[in-house]
């Protein structure tokens, strides 16, 4: 990790980084999760791009949830965008109200739940040919920093009896990866997780792309927010390799065939 250190972004160089993987997206169905935020719109943008040179399908799905965060103006405004752009975001409403969730221990736990319930909907009833799929994701490097750190705090320097089965590490470690291609044929795509998250923000603000601006009232529930803020407030940037080694020393990463192994119907609904 360095501070201060620079690593702008642009499409070119991503596309540069990435373009043995969008060379085998062009028979795919590609399919973006959208939630109106930063790192899911700069994926959004990147990948729209993408979908001009390389020649895929491409649906973009949002879950319009917690309810607070999308009115309809703020539906309407980032719409307005994408549809501008040549793309459709089809809002997903997912049957709750905020009451649903606003007294549980972590309100997050819940909100990620109704999400994976939302995708395995979503996908059972759009998808004939699992081995065309590919489903993107926005996740930064930030994130997993975060997940690192959580892991370190909660795994190994708590009580071994308080762990349980560490099925919260089992879910976050595989974001760490930024491609599985799964067994029945379908590819998870992760485009931004080698990138600082203060990067992609600034991206978004030069390019004009519009954003979610009601902030979610529960978001003080996800250390990875807090952490976020320390890692912006001292300027440090953090390399994907070294995050990545160490968590494979250190942190005892599953192999990524753990993951790439396991049955849809487990990996969307418990894991993804």
């Amino acid at each position: 990790m360095e501070a201060g250190m620079n690593s702008a972004i642009d499409y070119h160089q991503w596309k540069e980084e990435h373009k043995t993987i969008l060379d085998t997206f062009s028979d795919k169905n590609v399919m973006i999760l959208f939630s109106g935020g930063e790192d899911s719109s700069l994926a959004m943008d990147f990948i729209l791009r993408a979908k001009k040179e390389f020649g895929f399908d491409l649906s973009a799905h949002a879950g319009v949830y917690p309810i607070h965060r999308y009115p309809g103006t703020e539906r309407k405004r980032i719409e307005s965008y994408w549809n501008k752009r040549g793309i459709e975001v089809q809002w997903h409403d997912l049957g709750k109200t905020d009451d649903y969730i606003k007294n549980e221990a972590n309100p997050c736990f819940g909100c990620q739940k109704l999400r994976k319930q939302m995708l395995k909907t979503i996908l059972g009833d759009m998808v004939d040919d699992w081995e065309s799929l590919v489903i993107v994701t926005g996740y930064s490097l930030w994130d997993i920093v975060s997940y690192s750190i959580e892991q370190i705090l909660d795994d190994l320097f708590s009580n071994p009896v308080d762990r349980g089965d560490n099925k919260r590490f089992m879910e976050t470690a595989q974001r760490f990866y930024p491609l599985l291609t799964m067994k029945e044929g379908y590819t998870i795509f992760r485009p931004l997780i080698k990138y600082n998250s203060d990067d992609i923000q600034k991206v978004i603000k030069q390019a004009g792309i519009p954003t979610l601006s009601i902030p979610c009232k529960f978001k003080e529930f996800r250390p990875k927010i807090i952490l976020e803020r320390y890692y912006q407030k001292i300027g440090i940037h953090f390399d994907y390799d070294k995050v990545f080694d160490f968590a494979k020393r250190s942190l005892g990463l599953p192999d990524i065939a753990t993951y790439t192994s396991i049955d849809k119907e487990e990996y969307l609904l418990n894991i993804f």
